[in-house]
């Protein structure tokens, strides 16, 4: 787990990496503290504010980067080449704010038959990962409980993510992998950064 001092770090990179982008016209990893050497899993989310509606989200499941150097490759992708949205302009800056989400290892979901993946799966926790031949969906934690779903919805819009239908959760070699995430983000553009909860409130605002 991460401190709180270590996620502001990484929040503060993420945007910086946007930043340096606009004033070099080029992208390139900085190097931080060795202490974020490790090699990890790392999704940036960009979203609009005060709407916080998704403006950019891209990241590794596999843990192929250095942390710092994740992050960074991240956050450039999620504002520039998310293919769902226009590449970031340097005037949103200051209408969006970053988030970090750090992932642990995948973890293979072991079920005789689907309807275990109720049992094994917890929503708000649990990050899953759909592959099936050459298709993959991931969604993280926080999308489930954002979206108000259950189980049953969560697994089949992660079907659709996948482009795939949702009988697919029943066949023997649809395999499901299962993460967490621990997230930091800007409570607003350039503001304080917090450790935020699935349900994208602040762990630090809860009494």
């Amino acid at each position: 787990m991460l401190s709180l001092a270590e996620g502001k770090i990484l929040v503060k990179l993420a945007r910086e990496t946007v930043e340096r982008r606009f004033r070099l016209g080029k992208f390139y990893v900085k190097r931080v503290d060795e202490k974020f050497e490790e090699k990890r899993g790392v999704f940036v989310t960009i979203e609009t504010f005060p709407e916080k509606e998704l403006r950019g989200c891209i990241g590794f499941i596999s843990p192929i980067y250095p942390l710092y150097e994740a992050v960074q490759r991240a956050s450039y992708a999620s504002a520039f080449e998310d293919l769902r949205f226009l590449p970031l302009k340097e005037e949103e800056l200051k209408r969006v704010t970053f988030k970090v989400s750090i992932l642990t290892k995948p973890e293979l979901v072991k079920v005789k038959n689907a309807e275990e993946y109720k049992k094994k799966i917890e929503l708000g926790k649990d990050g899953l990962i759909l592959v099936y031949g050459n298709n993959q969906g991931v969604f993280l934690p926080e999308v489930p409980i954002e979206a108000g779903w259950n189980i049953e919805e969560y697994l089949e819009n992660l079907c659709f993510k996948a482009g795939l239908t949702p009988e697919v959760i029943y066949k023997k070699d649809a395999k499901i992998f299962k993460f967490q995430t621990q997230v930091f983000g800007e409570k607003e553009p350039e503001g304080e950064v917090v450790e935020f909860y699935a349900d994208n409130t602040s762990k630090y605002s809860k009494a």
